[in-house]
């Protein structure tokens, strides 16, 4: 068994509602190998390091285990995911000098960003495939098993999310390898 450290942030049922409630219940479900954030009223955070067989067993079992002790909670994003040219810079000890000029003189050859502007953000799984291809580094193959399948979860929740919203014209299937996932993928993707 590995370990995968990763992060869930979810929006609880009232904006006013204190996540110090759940700290107890949380535990109770299995959630006791995740650091809780509750700095914000309606909304609460899980930094799991959680050991499994894989990244996607570790994932969807802390979904599977948040969704027990909140069923009411909506899963906002799964981290790591979307990065910045600092969270690149600091994952392989670079500057943000450095990083921006590595990706003004690799162009187009550089991974596209989902989002281009100020700041531009990608998949960090698309960037750590990228350096292991181009330029010969060596990446962990938790961070980038749990990158991947975090991506994977926030895309399909995008194309729920825009599914539901455009009624005549859009529509999405996704097919999870399993269908305990895809109850869970149904569930942290819900409206």
């Amino acid at each position: 068994m590995k370990e995968y450290d990763f992060t869930l942030k979810y929006r609880l049922g009232s904006p006013t509602e204190d996540a110090e409630n759940y700290l107890g219940i949380l535990a109770e479900s299995g959630c006791d190998d995740a650091v809780v954030g509750i700095g914000q009223n309606g909304r609460i955070s899980l930094n799991f390091i959680r050991k499994a067989h894989s990244a996607l067993d570790a994932i969807t079992s802390a979904i599977s285990d948040v969704q027990k002790a909140i069923p009411e909670a909506k899963l906002i994003e799964a981290t790591p995911d979307f990065v910045g040219v600092t969270d690149i810079a600091d994952l392989f000890g670079f500057s943000r000098q450095y990083m921006r000029k590595l990706i003004q003189t690799k162009g187009a050859f550089f991974p596209e960003p989902v989002h281009e502007g100020k700041p531009s953000l990608w998949h960090l799984t698309d960037i750590l495939s990228w350096f292991q291809e181009h330029e010969s580094r060596a990446i962990q193959s938790e961070v980038y098993e749990v990158s991947k399948i975090n991506m994977q979860l926030n895309v399909y929740k995008s194309c729920m999310k825009a599914a539901s919203s455009f009624q005549d014209g859009f529509r999405f299937e996704a097919n999870a390898p399993n269908k305990a996932l895809q109850g869970t993928l149904r569930f942290a993707t819900r409206p």
